[in-house]
């Protein structure tokens, strides 16, 4: 039987209506996502707080209603974002002083931060390094962040094109043959990279940089025998190489470059007992100098809450099996 507990009451400031309104959400929808997230019952009369449940939870309920009032006063709350503060309020308690910088990426239409404690150490690790795995469950941001460092580096002068690259496997299904050129041939394998760039710098924009080559598509089975240089190179859906393809693509990175290479190793679509080439380099280059390995976790996910909880399930299931 649990003792009981003592409701704990505490003040928001400085009293702003306008943040306390987008604080609490249409009918209160945020507060409801804080309430259903950590198990507690929250009332308010103005910027007094009161929050009932147990010890632990009011806690945590508190520190998130603080960490978004503080949020609400920068740009308006959504959702996702109440989510994320949601998942995250555990692990900041325990990192501490270790708790990543805050990384701004500005591209043409938006700015863009990390969510999680591992988005912002994963942006600080690919502005700081030049190869850099992000490894972890899908809807973590992995390839949305590499992209967006990609585009400001582009704008920044500091590269002079974009290359995005992705193994041709297709995800347990038989495509067959597909018609039209080498560019129409993988453009559904690259489609969360288009959805990325035409978000950040418009359709037109992205076309127009598409035919001058400034952002170039390469198969990763024609980048054998070359070298690239002075470019921002991304290599999505990694758990799908070899760990040949893998030894081949970090070989290809010449001066000026960057390299992001992202992937899921729970999700290998490779035939037979063939190994992944992302989880055998992790393993083999983690401790080289000069790279970074940023691993994710299901609470870095930033899409809808029941993504969260059926990667959780799955990886549940896994380590009991």
């Amino acid at each position: 039987m649990n003792s009981p507990t003592q409701p704990v009451t505490f003040l928001l400031d400085p009293e702003d209506n306008q943040r306390l309104a987008d604080l609490c959400g249409e009918h209160n929808a945020h507060l409801k996502q804080v309430e259903e997230g950590f198990g507690v019952r929250i009332s308010h009369r103005g910027h007094l707080f009161c929050v009932d449940g147990q010890d632990h939870d009011i806690r945590k309920a508190q520190d998130v209603l603080r960490a978004l009032y503080e949020d609400s006063g920068q740009t308006p709350l959504s959702p996702d974002r109440v989510q994320i503060a949601i998942s995250q309020i555990p692990r900041s308690a325990l990192e501490g002083d270790d708790a990543p910088d805050d990384v701004v990426i500005r591209v043409r239409k938006a700015m863009i931060r990390g969510k999680s404690i591992n988005q912002k150490r994963y942006l600080g690790n690919i502005l700081r390094h030049d190869i850099n795995f992000g490894i972890g469950p899908a809807g973590t941001g992995k390839t949305y962040l590499a992209v967006a460092c990609a585009v400001q580096a582009l704008a920044e002068e500091t590269v002079d094109r974009i290359v995005l690259v992705r193994p041709a496997v297709e995800a347990g299904e038989r495509l067959g043959f597909l018609p039209g050129d080498i560019g129409q041939k993988v453009d559904p394998y690259l489609r969360p990279l288009y959805d990325a760039l035409y978000e950040m710098l418009g359709f037109e924009r992205v076309g127009r940089l598409m035919e001058r080559h400034v952002i170039e598509l390469a198969p990763l089975a024609y980048m054998r025998g070359r070298t690239l240089s002075h470019a921002f190179v991304i290599l999505d859906e990694a758990q799908n190489t070899t760990e040949a393809q893998m030894k081949m693509f970090l070989t290809r990175l010449g001066f000026g470059s960057r390299a992001v290479i992202t992937g899921d190793p729970s999700q290998v679509d490779l035939p037979g007992q063939t190994r992944s080439g992302l989880t055998h380099a992790v393993k083999l280059l983690s401790a080289v100098k000069g790279l970074s390995v940023t691993r994710f976790t299901p609470q870095d996910v930033v899409r809808h809450p029941l993504v969260q909880r059926v990667i959780e399930a799955y990886e549940s299931e896994n380590r009991s099996a």
